[in-house]
């Protein structure tokens, strides 16, 4: 299977991580009942959605769903004409972006996904949508209009866990592309903002931890560093330019190993020690700020290339694929390509567009949930923090 060639598949994700009005109307009529019925009509997104209530029970439900109806026409109106702005730009201004910044965002980008694939939504055959872990408010925007979509028009659907769907970026390919995908078993190094995180996949969705970070994050030091050194928000595309034009030899930054083997990971030491050095500094010019930059990447990146090293080395696996936010920097790249080399490991490491948080790779999981009929029910609930990741 490859998501990138299908495009039912490619964008039945895309479906799932929107937020609507949706939601409003089908959760309060999950308990139907087999009876005389009343039917509410309504076109929403180019398709014609039902909601049936038992009867009886019209005027109890009227006032909602009319509101509901009221409230998704204006929406309608709204982002009939609604641009979004890059993604940089409006996660820079909302740090992360609340369920409201989330819906805006969202709703616009279903309809586009949905066009631009060339499919309406009947001819979807499965939702995947994120249950976690990470901002409560944005999971359960996707959530519920994932149920919504589900209920009406009886599409089954599936809860991924995004750190797990960023090693399925490995698997999607660029149209064209002729570069291989990773063969079972492999080690999986995933490094977001927000996690950090040593796997060894033996399928699809057979997985095992094998380290995790036991503070910050890889991606949550380069932010904080980053904000120290006045680059704004995220940090991590800023200090990967700047580290172009440093010394990364300048600053000798203590490596937080660990020890020797362990596959855990410890980010705070290193960014508390940049902390004392800005402070100790002074005011730092512009040559300062680059040199500091590479000195700090150096030390994360030789820690990331080593310890997923070792895990190969443990496991007896012969690939490491590289994926998350993180994964876009340059040099860990180039750095793990190399090591790669040297050792005989097949190196695995997604466009940058497939490695930051993407439907996607989203897809490309809850396709093989799918297949093995993990089935979601309607009362899903959110996991903002996973239990082992």
């Amino acid at each position: 299977m490859n998501p990138a060639k299908d495009k039912p598949i490619k964008y039945l994700a895309y479906v799932a991580v929107v937020a609507s009005v949706l939601a409003l109307l089908a959760v309060p009529f999950f308990l139907r009942e087999e009876k005389e019925s009343v039917v509410y009509e309504k076109f929403l997104m180019g398709t014609l959605v039902e909601i049936t209530i038992m009867e009886g029970e019209e005027e109890r439900f009227d006032g909602a769903a009319q509101a509901a109806f009221a409230e998704i026409a204006r929406l309608e109106e709204v982002f009939s004409s609604y641009k979004p702005e890059s993604e940089v730009s409006m996660v820079s201004k909302n740090a992360g972006g609340g369920p409201v910044e989330v819906s805006a965002e969202v709703l616009y980008v279903v309809e586009e996904a949905l066009r631009g694939a060339g499919v309406e939504i009947k001819a979807i055959d499965g939702i995947a949508v994120t249950r976690g872990p990470g901002l409560v408010g944005s999971i359960l925007v996707g959530l519920s209009f994932a149920k919504g979509v589900s209920y009406a028009k009886g599409i089954p659907f599936t809860g991924v866990n995004h750190i797990l769907a960023h090693t399925h970026a490995a698997f999607l390919k660029e149209e064209g592309s002729e570069d291989g995908s990773p063969e079972f078993p492999f080690v999986s190094l995933v490094v977001s903002g927000g996690h950090t995180a040593l796997l060894l996949f033996t399928g699809y969705t057979q997985y095992r931890m094998l380290g995790q970070c036991l503070d910050d994050a890889a991606g949550e030091a380069f932010d904080k560093t980053a904000k120290l050194l006045g680059l704004g928000y995220p940090g991590g595309a800023a200090i990967d330019r700047l580290s172009r034009s440093g010394d990364p030899g300048s600053i000798e930054f203590t490596r937080p190993f660990i020890a020797k083997g362990n596959l855990n990971f410890s980010f705070s030491g290193i960014k508390t020690a940049v902390l004392n050095h800005v402070k100790g500094a002074g005011e730092l010019d512009r040559k300062s700020i680059n040199d500091l930059s590479a000195s700090f990447q150096e030390a994360v990146v030789d820690v990331l290339v080593q310890k997923a090293l070792w895990a190969a080395e443990e496991t007896d696996s012969e690939t490491i694929v590289v994926s998350g936010g993180v994964a876009c920097n340059s040099r860990l790249r180039a750095q793990l390509k190399d090591a790669g080399v040297q050792k005989g490991i097949k190196v695995f490491i997604p466009p940058p567009r497939f490695c930051s948080d993407n439907a996607a790779t989203v897809a490309a999981l809850g396709y093989h949930q799918l297949k093995n009929r993990e089935f979601a029910d309607l009362d899903l609930n959110a996991i903002p923090t996973w239990r082992g990741f």
